[in-house]
């Protein structure tokens, strides 16, 4: 399958990488190419630049966020989730309409410093609001409750743990439902529509007091049931 993942950072480089290595055919979206190659120096989290990443991922192509979406079959929106409805934007409508756009974005507000606030809950969800602003989209919400390395290796926790999908559109879930078990999850809850996604992202704020506790994102939630 042809796949844009949009957003270079660990999200997109996990995302990327994985799916190349499953053997898709794997666009990364920026806003800029020439201007991420040339980054060199660690992002604001200590990171390791993208092109130190893309040195060792050559099997996988940099384009612009417009190029990348025009010419996949999916689009993966790996970008944060304050600038994930600008990157859409550039990405262009037209290059994203009819196609299934699996959104991990979070909304949250770093404004007040860490551990942050939610910028949309409750009443209203990132996933909703792309939606609305991309009505000819199929965006299925999923992997937003995860640290990026578990998103793509989940089996690497020694056990097995929950992931959820929300979604209007039942025969995208059901694609990206396939694209999750490629990656080794095996308890997929289908939390029923795009509403649903209020709850996975409103997972976030215990999910970062967990991480301060533990000092590690090396975890999951599990659904016992």
């Amino acid at each position: 399958m042809n796949i844009a993942v949009l957003g270079t950072g660990m999200v997109g480089q996990a995302i990327a990488g994985r799916l190349h290595q499953l053997g898709h055919s794997v666009v990364v979206g920026t806003r800029d190419p020439e201007a991420t190659v040339a980054r060199t120096e660690p992002d604001g989290m200590g990171n390791p630049p993208f092109s130190a990443w893309h040195a060792n991922h050559q099997g996988v192509t940099l384009a612009s966020f417009t190029e990348a979406a025009a010419g996949a079959e999916l689009v993966v929106n790996a970008s944060s989730g304050a600038v994930a409805l600008d990157v859409l934007g550039l990405a262009g409508a037209d290059n994203l309409a009819g196609k299934v756009l699996i959104d991990i974005s979070n909304p949250l507000d770093f404004s007040r410093g860490f551990p942050p606030s939610l910028f949309v809950k409750d009443t209203d969800s990132l996933g909703e609001q792309i939606q609305r602003v991309f009505p000819d989209v199929k965006v299925v919400k999923t992997l937003n409750t995860l640290t990026a390395s578990l998103m793509v290796e989940p089996k690497t926790l020694g056990e097995s743990s929950t992931v959820f999908v929300s979604g209007d559109d039942a025969q995208a879930k059901a694609t990206v439902v396939s694209l999750l078990e490629s990656f080794g999850h095996d308890d997929v809850i289908d939390l029923g529509p795009l509403e649903t996604a209020r709850g996975t992202e409103m997972l976030l704020p215990i999910w970062l007091r967990l991480m301060g506790k533990l000092g590690t994102g090396a975890f999951n939630f599990k659904i016992v049931r």
